[in-house]
């Protein structure tokens, strides 16, 4: 028996690259509407009621306006936006994050998909100030750098027209959406400085936490990080050299796979926590299709 998957916004960056995943696969079937009618209340509606699951490719609005009629249907809901990643009614979809994470998606009618620069922080920082590495009341800061596709349509259209200038710092007034997630998914008391930036290629991803240890920290994180994920399919905790001297944030690219390492001065503590991903991969669809899967109660890696 198939699944049926409506896919709200499947014409947008990540609507495109779940759909992408989930073509090819006999045991999803995906329901699509029309052009004329992708933005008529009734025919989403029906296609909701039909549908096993939705995945919502939608702005935060649009998602915060249907919400209402999404409680009166059975299916169940993915959500890619930022509208409900700090909710505690929804699952935050970050199956790595613990056990009690990927048990409560399996179970879970709402699901909100994390955001790519959130996977990459969260997975080096939660683990750590759980085994107590980190303080809870740290302040950190967080350092990444991501392609442009992660910036949507009006970015894209930027870099692949030409018209826009280079790589580029963004947001440094401390009001990034992902900021709220970041804290809270992390288990920090603080909220951590981001400083975000966006480079002259189209996905891929390199999240930083500098933070200063006492001497050996390094080598004492990356053990934890290892622990942590061990027998993980698609988060891995590998050794600096690993990435070579220089590391491309491409590297991941069109997998739902994640990198985790660990640099530093093991004399003084002075230490650099390091996630590569790709921003359209396991920083959004391949997440999604991945959380797909795991409330579907399938292997979770299928069609990833």
């Amino acid at each position: 028996m198939t699944a049926k998957v409506f896919i709200d916004g499947e014409v947008g960056t990540t609507g495109l690259q779940i759909r992408a995943r989930l073509e090819p696969r006999e045991d999803i079937t995906l329901i699509s509407l029309p052009e004329e009618q992708r933005k008529s209340r009734l025919a989403r509606l029906s296609a909701f009621a039909e549908a096993d699951v939705a995945i919502l490719c939608l702005p935060d609005a649009a998602v915060h306006e249907i919400k209402p009629d999404l409680d009166a249907q059975p299916c169940r809901v993915i959500d890619a936006s930022t509208a409900h990643r700090v909710d505690p009614d929804w699952a935050y979809g970050f199956a790595e994050m613990s056990p009690e994470a990927r048990e409560r998606i399996a179970s879970a009618k709402y699901v909100s998909n994390p955001g790519c620069y959130p996977t990459g922080a969260i997975g080096l920082i939660r683990p750590l100030v759980a085994a107590g590495l980190l303080p809870a009341d740290a302040a950190l800061t967080i350092n990444a750098i991501s392609g442009y596709t992660g910036g949507g349509k009006s970015l894209i259209a930027e870099f692949e027209e030409g018209t826009a200038s280079g790589s580029f710092v963004y947001a440094t007034g401390q009001a990034h959406k992902h900021l709220p997630e970041m804290q809270v998914h992390s288990g920090l008391e603080k909220r951590p400085i981001f400083v975000p930036s966006v480079g002259q290629f189209a996905q891929g991803m390199i999240v930083q936490v500098p933070w200063h240890g006492a001497p050996g920290f390094a080598a004492e994180a990356l053990e934890t990080l290892a622990a942590h994920y061990d027998g993980s399919p698609f988060v891995s905790v590998v050794e600096r050299a690993a990435l070579g001297d220089r590391i491309d944030p491409r590297r991941l690219n069109d997998t739902n796979r994640m990198e985790l390492t660990v640099d530093g001065d093991p004399e003084t503590g002075a230490t650099v926590l390091i996630a590569v991903l790709d921003n359209l991969g396991k920083g959004a669809s391949g997440a999604a299709v991945q959380n797909l899967n795991i409330m579907l109660g399938l292997d979770e890696t299928l069609g990833l």
